[in-house]
């Protein structure tokens, strides 16, 4: 069996990798001159199946309406002229209540648990190093009302068997001892013990070495043009140099670049880029550095270490296609990590912004599509580094009609008809 994979991200790679190791023949269709170029290059660097929950929230409309006239604000639209940003913001406000919110984290979680279980394999059989830590993931919360709240995020997490500490102020430090220094700033936190960390772009472009050795074959500097299609079948893909690509099944895992591909068949797949992010600071000094991932309730932006550096990502932009990097976007990152961690060198750190692949409900499209071999994997916004393995070992189950791990309820794009 042949199967293209369009897309060599992180989502695209372990999809490849999986196929592979199920002796499938794969190829790994990509534009840029190596994998993870784009939304998988500087990530926020958390593997937080715990805290995969919707940006579609009760209270979040009241919230982004308040967030818009913010300096520091997670949210902000710029227009980006078409009519689907509006389309695709009502249909996330459409989930933005307590059932939807239930259903969606459940199904996030779901993906997420199994992901880090198939994570936590592939370096059992690999040894792949990506500057990993296994200590946690601590939410920091600055006020009473969010603490307040939480408890409908702890009902989940009891349902789903994910273990967790809710702290006090004073408890904060034992966990992140730097914190010492913030917690007058703090009222507490909800640790999630099980959570880990790593560089997500240092991972694929190891876990694609580890593929050529199991014969997967990586064609860089390939853009895609057209997709050509019989009935209900697939029939080749055109590349921008005129080559014709043939495979038996293809796995669509473009990111945010699927929906318009999408179009080209006339499928319609609710995905929106939802523009992030990150600051890469050198540590200057390890008492005031994180030990593992922090994230900030308030901002929405999480602290991650890795081994001599601070990765700190976050904000949700709907600007389209837009890549402009603002200086007030870094100014607000360096602000929320500098009043919880000083340990940085904010002079020399790397700015960078991508756009995750967002769905309206946050949950991710995995599966079938209704062309016989064609299969998607994309839309799994902030949390494709937490998702990609468990992602990648689904689609090459199914393609490979092998019995899934676990339930696929609600994860294909045949939910949203």
């Amino acid at each position: 069996m042949k199967v293209l994979v369009l897309g060599g991200g992180v989502i695209g790679t372990t999809t490849a990798y999986y196929l592979a190791k199920q002796g499938v023949e794969v190829t790994v269709v990509e534009r840029q001159h190596n994998v993870a170029e784009e939304t998988s290059f500087g990530n926020a660097g958390q593997i937080s199946p715990g805290y995969s929950t919707p940006w579609a929230a009760p209270g979040i409309p009241l919230k982004a309406a308040k967030w818009l006239l913010e300096k520091h604000a997670p949210f902000a639209v710029r227009p980006d002229g078409s009519l689907w940003q509006l389309q695709w913001a009502m249909q996330m406000f459409a989930n933005c209540n307590a059932d939807r919110y239930s259903i969606n984290k459940e199904r996030m979680m779901r993906v997420a648990e199994y992901s880090r279980d198939c994570l936590q394999q592939l370096r059992k059989d690999t040894n792949i190093s990506y500057e990993h830590r296994e200590r946690g993931t601590l939410q920091l919360f600055r006020k009473q009302a969010q603490m307040d709240v939480v408890g409908r995020d702890i009902e989940v997490l009891k349902e789903c068997g994910v273990d967790y500490q809710l702290l006090n102020r004073d408890e904060l430090p034992t966990i992140e001892p730097a914190l010492i220094h913030a917690k007058d700033k703090l009222v507490g936190g909800l640790r999630l013990p099980n959570d880990e960390t790593g560089d997500c772009n240092i991972f694929t472009k190891s876990l694609a070495k580890i593929a050529e050795g199991l014969g997967v074959k990586f064609l860089f500097n390939t853009t895609i043009a057209d997709i050509e299609h019989q009935n209900n079948a697939i029939t080749g893909i055109i590349t921008a140099d005129g080559e014709r690509l043939t495979a038996d099944n293809y796995v669509l895992a473009f990111g945010s670049y699927s929906r318009p591909f999408a179009e080209k068949l006339q499928l319609k797949l609710p995905v929106y880029p939802v523009k992030g992010y990150s600051l890469t600071v050198p540590i200057i000094d390890e008492s005031l550095a994180p030990v593992s991932t922090v994230l900030d309730e308030t901002f929405k932006i999480a602290i991650t270490r890795f081994d001599n550096r601070i990765r700190v990502g976050g904000m949700a932009e709907l600007s389209g296609f837009n890549t402009d990097l603002p200086i007030a976007r870094r100014e607000t990152l360096q602000m929320v990590s500098q009043e919880l961690f000083g340990g940085g060198d904010f002079a020399n750190a790397r700015f960078w912004t991508g756009l995750r692949p967002m769905t309206p409900d946050g949950t991710p499209i995995i599966g079938e599509s209704r062309f016989a071999n064609l299969y998607i994997n994309t839309g799994h916004g902030t949390l494709g580094w937490t998702m990609a393995c468990g992602s990648g070992q689904l689609i090459a189950d199914i393609i490979t009609h092998t019995p899934t791990q676990i339930s696929l309820e609600g994860l294909s794009a045949a939910r949203y008809n």
